[in-house]
């Protein structure tokens, strides 16, 4: 088959997707040329044969868009618990946008990156991960976030669950306490208790932890788990204050923190509090990070920050807990960090996600329903009145993949909530079947 004639296909099923919607504008063939890896004609010979078809039309300078008399996925969806494995359902939480990600061009530096190995690509990669990955990784954190690190310091891990088990193997005893947000990151809970670590609720209010609840409640405790940049799950940023503060209890009772900066790159409104790591005189703050929200979560590759002090610590453990990520996945990251794709694809994604949040906001006002204001991440909560856990299991049972805030609470008290995630909202229009469904899911 003609290359132009898979490119036609593969815009007709995205449009039959709905991640194309009726009326919405193409790139320009140029454009699309680049990102392809293909010469102009071919792309113009694609869109041509879909204007021919119908499924395009040309609008002179303005360019080229999805026919509106197109019916797309997007404007008929029919959300449901039987989708296919990998096809997100409505509100699914800890998924980037899908439709989004330059797969093209992905797929062409990994190409480049199977045609370059030698035989030596073949043995067993470096248990604390692919050396051109850790210093791409600290030449991004030094340029992005202000964190100084030299590469020894980054350790590769195959998601975050298996970054926290490298810090607890390498500097937790059995018994140790650690602080953990309540509301919080409730997935990462058991890698601690499998340590036989003891879990110490700490409450959150507007300023994020907070930390003098712990320092009175549980002053000996050895670790503090915390997601400053946008607190998982209620999107308040740890205030300056309480990060010195923070930072002052851990180089007095030597104590360790953990700096989950998640989803840091997506913020929307006012400039972003500096990470506790890049305030860390003392070097008491172990950073983590993922590729997960602004990738994909199918890489499953995440990294840790540690301490100069430790780095020989954590490397011998990796001999018992190496990287298990595929070296072509660590090398393709490291090219696409290196080349200047990550910090494009950030930038094109926060445009995105402003506009996909706020096409959900407007919905849920719409409908009555009472949003709580963040200022980043890639996720709402919605304030409910009653059990939100009630709500929630008649939302899903409508094929939404709604979440509970009660179920994130570990010992607090509070109003309920409804969490929801608006990346993979591809459209205005899908944003308000989604909600109006929520809607007579819920009433």
């Amino acid at each position: 088959m003609p290359r132009y004639q898979q490119i036609a296909r593969q815009l007709k099923q995205a449009i039959s997707d709905g991640e194309l919607s009726a009326g919405s504008r193409l790139p320009s063939s140029r454009t699309m040329a680049l990102e392809l890896g293909v010469a102009r004609a071919t792309v113009e010979n694609a869109y041509g044969e879909l204007v021919a078809q119908g499924w395009l039309e040309r609008r002179g300078q303005a360019g080229t868009f999805v026919s509106p008399s197109v019916t797309t996925g997007a404007n008929n969806p029919t959300f449901s618990s039987s989708q296919p494995q990998g096809v997100p359902l409505p509100f699914q939480a800890g998924l980037p946008a899908l439709d989004a990600f330059p797969r093209a061009l992905w797929a062409r530096i990994m190409g480049r990156r199977l045609r370059l190995q030698t035989r030596y690509d073949l043995v067993l990669p470096e248990a604390n991960g692919e050396s051109t990955l850790r210093q791409a990784i600290a030449d991004y954190l030094r340029f992005s976030r202000s964190i100084d690190c030299q590469p020894e310091q980054v350790f590769i891990t195959a998601g975050f669950q298996a970054a926290m088990r490298l810090v607890t193997h390498t500097l937790a005893k059995s018994g140790d306490g650690i602080w953990l947000e309540d509301p919080g990151y409730r997935y990462v809970r058991p890698v601690f208790a499998e340590a036989g670590m003891a879990l110490h609720a700490v409450p959150v209010d507007d300023e994020g932890m907070q930390i003098d609840y712990g320092i009175n409640h549980f002053p000996d405790a050895r670790f503090a788990l915390l997601t400053p940049a946008h607190q998982s799950p209620l999107g308040v940023a740890l205030s300056l204050t309480r990060r010195r503060q923070l930072l002052d209890w851990a180089a007095t009772n030597e104590s360790w923190v953990i700096e989950d900066d998640y989803d840091s790159e997506f913020r929307y409104h006012g400039k972003p509090l500096p990470p506790i790591k890049s305030l860390d005189g003392p070097q008491r703050v172990i950073y983590a990070g993922t590729f997960s929200k602004s990738l994909f979560p199918a890489l499953r590759v995440a990294w840790l920050v540690v301490p100069q002090q430790h780095v020989k610590d954590f490397a011998q453990h990796t001999h018992y807990l190496p990287c298990t990520a595929p070296l072509l996945i660590q090398q393709t990251i490291a090219d696409f960090l290196r080349e200047g794709h990550f910090w494009r694809h950030l930038k094109k994604m926060r445009l995105c996600y402003s506009e996909r949040r706020l096409w959900l906001e407007q919905a849920l006002q719409q409908q009555g329903f009472d949003v709580v204001p963040q200022a980043g991440g890639i996720q709402l909560v919605m304030r409910v009145s009653g059990d939100d856990r009630a709500l929630v299991a008649k939302a899903r049972k409508a094929g939404l993949a709604v979440q509970a805030l009660s179920d994130w609470r570990m010992v607090s008290q509070g109003e309920g909530g409804i969490l929801m995630c608006f990346t993979n909202l591809t459209s205005q229009a899908m944003a308000h079947q989604a909600v109006k469904q929520l809607r007579e899911a819920i009433s």
